[in-house]
């Protein structure tokens, strides 16, 4: 943890849809902490800041609560569909030491053999981490691969500390050479159409 994950936050005794518009005209967050078997607090966060710092995946807040700390887990935020505001956030409270089971996002690096794409079937894996040292993401590598190279969870190298619980066998990176197929089945016939159009002529030069 670093001081750039400390937040101060109020506690929010208003609620309803009238309050937490005047909460977000304030330029503020409302949100909810819960876990633990405590009852679940209702918080206002500062929105700036907390938008900055929930950009990375899983992200860790450490709460300053009325001069108490609080370690909270992001766990889900509710944006405005059109604005993309943030309307509300999810809060679980983690303890230092613990483990919790987080989705993380997976990275690919390096390029496939020449000709070959790499397709991702599986953005993230579930992973068993430590609350405070969860990864931001789980770097595959695909340097070199040929076609018909598959990478399936189970082969995926993880962050030292983190265990694996998606499927081992649920796959990561398929790697295959592109096929006209590959552009969408209106590509291909928009394509096919252009080239029947363009032998139309010929064919009715060649009847004359």
């Amino acid at each position: 943890m670093t001081d750039d994950n400390k937040v101060v936050a109020d506690v929010r005794d208003a609620f309803g849809k009238g309050a937490a518009r005047k909460i977000r005209a304030a330029g503020k967050i409302p949100a909810v902490i819960y876990g633990h078997g405590t009852e679940p607090q209702h918080v206002t966060l500062p929105g700036h800041q907390v938008a900055l710092l929930i950009r990375k995946a899983n992200a860790v807040l450490e709460l300053d609560i009325a001069g108490k700390g609080q370690l909270v887990l992001v766990k889900d935020v509710q944006k405005d569909p059109v604005h993309q505001i943030i309307e509300h956030m999810d809060l679980i409270v983690i303890k230092k030491g613990e483990k919790v089971q987080v989705e993380v996002p997976v990275h690919l690096e390096g390029e496939t053999a020449a000709g070959t794409i790499a397709d991702v079937d599986s953005h993230t894996l579930l992973l068993e981490v430590e609350a405070t040292h969860i990864p931001e993401s789980v770097v595959v590598s695909v340097e070199g691969l040929e076609e018909g190279s598959q990478i399936h969870a189970k082969d995926v190298e993880l962050p030292k500390g983190a265990s694996l619980v998606t499927d081992g066998d649920a796959l990561v990176v398929n790697v295959h050479t592109p096929q006209k197929a590959d552009l969408g089945e209106e590509a291909a016939e928009a394509e096919g159409e252009a080239e029947a159009a363009a032998e139309a002529p010929a064919e009715e030069a060649a009847a004359e």
